[in-house]
């Protein structure tokens, strides 16, 4: 997931939980992530549900009216 300058931090905490199942503490501390350092890797999946989370994220995002990015990238 990517930092913008718009997205609330509550929002992405929010995201987090939903869509990648981490608990309210592993979601804040992964969106302190992404707000300090830009971005943050939110869950290793397989390739097709890693783009389904991906959708997840941006239609919701969208929907909620916010500017948030998330981008899938192959595992190092």
């Amino acid at each position: 997931m990517l930092n913008d300058d718009y997205t609330p931090m509550e929002f992405v905490v929010m995201v987090i939980q939903e869509f990648f199942g981490k608990d309210r503490d592993s979601a804040t501390r992964i969106m302190l992530r992404i707000h300090l350092d830009g971005k943050s890797i939110c869950g290793v999946y397989p390739r097709d549900i890693a783009a389904t989370k991906v959708d997840q994220v941006l239609a919701a995002a969208r929907e909620a009216g916010h500017p948030l990015q998330c981008v899938s990238e192959p595992a190092e």
